[in-house]
């Protein structure tokens, strides 16, 4: 009697045919082809911080080809080709209407993905990630197909060196000059930031998301810090990433199975403690619900939860850029993410069960790495930290009922007197027009004035471009001209943007959110007493009536749409417009929305609360 493989290989000869192609020309057995796959994926694009990545996965992919075999000391496994991703530059495109395509990027990486592990049917991968969002869109992936997996950052790129001042200098520099009268000065600015090759290296969104995904549980917290261009990179963590692995598939250990409701919230806890990105409010929803929780401020944490752990808990332990001097290759040099992860478990601040992918919990992976105390110049202890509080706030009040707005503390400059800012709204309908009178009329801004940028939103703009160029020239403005110039949008920031900022204002305009309805001259009050931001005009309900009719009318006389929303004419924009759910649910295009979470999990609470965060009379367990 045949036994079931003869059978498959007899019975279906044209699917095989390719199969035993793809055996032979890959050096593999041919025996192996009805085994479970095992591959490596990679993410690429149109920036220097994609780079690295083939290298990185060719490595990766000669010490799996070196490891699948019949004997019983390698694995039985069928070795695929690998794959790659693709997405835009978010710095090249700062500033642009191709910025929209930004954070569907994320949205893109996950469908490529998806479609890969799912027709492919892996049993096995490990992903090499770079950029901002296809790191987010990869984790998202994987977690849908919940079979073993493991993630590798690609790496920071090295901050350049100013050749005048011999300071080091990185892509913000380059932004927050753009205002600069001497244009050989921009210039040699331009051409000095970025040598060499790898993802931003400051604790913008790359670095903090690859700091949650190493947290939550789905890469090797050693791997995070490491540049893209060390060697370590090639010759030492793609053996690892295939040890790791194998153990994965022998253990049956799935990405669920890592990340839980306590991974994630360790994950946002470190979050807060490196003063990271805004963004990581819109990455980390899409990767929990990717998880299986439906709503992450209900099953993983409530915002006044999180308010709480960020402004009496989680202090600020890193001096890192954009709001300090030094990036991750500094932070690599004192010890790595690890040394963070260690200090903040030695305070009790976060639970060291959770299960790794390195088959260790969080806490037996931290010890097996040992790495330094803090040095108290790159990374501080919770006891003399770097800032008293967290990075980020999430905000409420008229103008954001859900606490979808973020603000990032740790990269506010001026204009906070006893946690309360007061000023003037100025209104643009898009960033088109703020940029424009950045350029040409900066004058015209005043201290004090709160910039409102609408209908940049997930639908609205559509998209949800980030706003580094508006950023960094107010940033500039501000400096130069000591006044305070704050900005908020139903759009998002780059993680390298600094000020008074304040994004994911959401119901978005384009949904009619309150935002819409703001005029000039409106009064606009922040408030970090109660975490609001409120436009006094809007508390009156005659006022704010009156305003949503001539708003209502506006859409109604232009086809049901308002006419300042972004022209989606492309298949992409048109599906983000209609599919995308609000920021604080992560932004992602989720069609049928109701279906956007997959095998729903309930979100079950270990009973592990952090140290000192239980509140006199709060029922709330942390």
């Amino acid at each position: 009697m045949k036994n079931s493989k003869t059978v498959l290989i007899d019975n279906h000869p044209g699917r095989n045919a390719q199969t035993f192609g793809i055996a032979r020309e890959l050096g593999t057995s041919m025996d192996l082809i009805h085994e479970p796959s095992v591959g490596v994926i990679g993410n690429k694009g149109d920036s220097q911080c994609y780079l690295g990545v083939q290298r990185k996965v060719e490595a990766i992919q000669e010490s799996l080809l070196q490891q699948i075999g019949e004997s019983g000391t390698k694995m039985s496994m069928r070795l695929v080709q690998p794959e790659y991703t693709i997405a835009t530059s978010d710095g090249m495109r700062n500033g642009t209407k191709e910025m929209r395509y930004s954070l569907i990027g994320r949205e893109v990486t996950h469908d490529s993905v998806c479609e890969h592990l799912s027709a492919s049917g892996l049993e096995g991968t490990i992903a090499v990630v770079a950029c901002d969002k296809p790191p987010v869109g990869t984790a998202a992936a994987i977690l849908e197909h919940n079979r073993p997996a493991i993630i590798m950052s690609d790496g920071a790129i090295r901050p350049g060196t100013d050749s005048e001042t011999n300071e080091p200098i990185d892509i913000i520099s380059g932004f927050q000059i753009a205002g600069h009268k001497d244009g050989d000065v921009k210039k040699r600015v331009a051409c000095e930031a970025c040598p060499g090759y790898g993802s931003c290296g400051g604790m913008f969104t790359y670095n903090t998301m690859q700091t949650f995904i190493g947290v939550v549980g789905l890469e090797p917290l050693h791997m995070v810090s490491p540049a893209s261009e060390d060697p370590r990179r090639v010759d030492q963590f793609p053996g690892e990433l295939v040890g790791y692995l194998r153990s994965l598939v022998e253990s049956e250990t799935l990405p669920r199975d890592i990340v839980s409701r306590d991974s994630l919230r360790n994950a946002m806890i470190v979050s807060l403690a490196v003063g990271g990105s805004t963004n990581v409010l819109l990455h980390g929803p899409e990767i929990a619900r990717a998880a299986g929780f439906g709503n992450f401020w209900r099953d993983i944490i409530s915002p006044d939860e999180f308010n709480h752990l960020s402004q009496h808990v989680v202090p600020v332990l890193i001096d890192a850029r954009p709001f300090g001097r030094y990036s991750m290759v500094d932070i690599d040099g004192k010890g790595g993410i690890q040394v963070i992860v260690k200090e903040l478990l030695a305070a009790g601040l976060l639970n060291g069960e959770t299960l790794t992918c390195t088959g260790e919990t969080l806490a037996e992976q931290v010890n097996r790495l040992d790495p330094p105390k803090p040095d108290g110049e790159v990374i501080y202890t919770v006891e003399n930290p770097f800032k008293p509080t967290g990075g980020l706030r999430v905000l409420g009040g008229n103008l954001s009922p859900e606490y979808s707005a973020v603000l990032k503390l740790a990269g506010v400059e001026a204009g906070l007197e006893d946690n309360t800012f007061v000023g003037k709204a100025r209104v643009f309908d898009g960033e088109e027009g703020l940029l424009e009178t950045l350029e040409n009329r900066p004058e015209v801004f005043q201290d004090n004035d709160m910039v409102i940028v609408r209908y940049e939103g997930p639908s609205g703009a559509p998209g949800m471009p980030e706003m580094l160029d508006s950023t960094s020239r107010i940033t500039t403005l501000c400096r130069e001209r000591g006044i305070v110039v704050g900005l908020m949008t139903d759009g998002r920031f780059s993680g390298g943007s600094v000020g008074l900022v304040i994004g994911h204002v959401g119901p978005e305009a384009a949904l009619g959110g309150e935002i819409g309805l703001i005029e000039d001259g409106d009064e606009i009050v922040i408030d970090l007493n109660v975490n609001e931001i409120n436009c006094t005009e809007l508390r009156y309900a005659a006022k704010r009536e009156e305003r949503r009719k001539a708003w209502e009318q506006t859409v109604a006389g232009n086809g049901g749409i308002h006419p300042s929303v972004g022209n989606a004419n492309t298949r992409l924009l048109n599906q983000m417009r209609n599919s995308a759910v609000p920021a604080n649910l992560g932004a992602g295009m989720h069609p049928g929305r109701k279906l956007w979470v997959s095998e729903p999990r309930q979100a079950v609470a270990s009973g592990f609360q952090p140290k000192n965060v239980h509140r006199p009379g709060s029922e709330k367990a942390f």
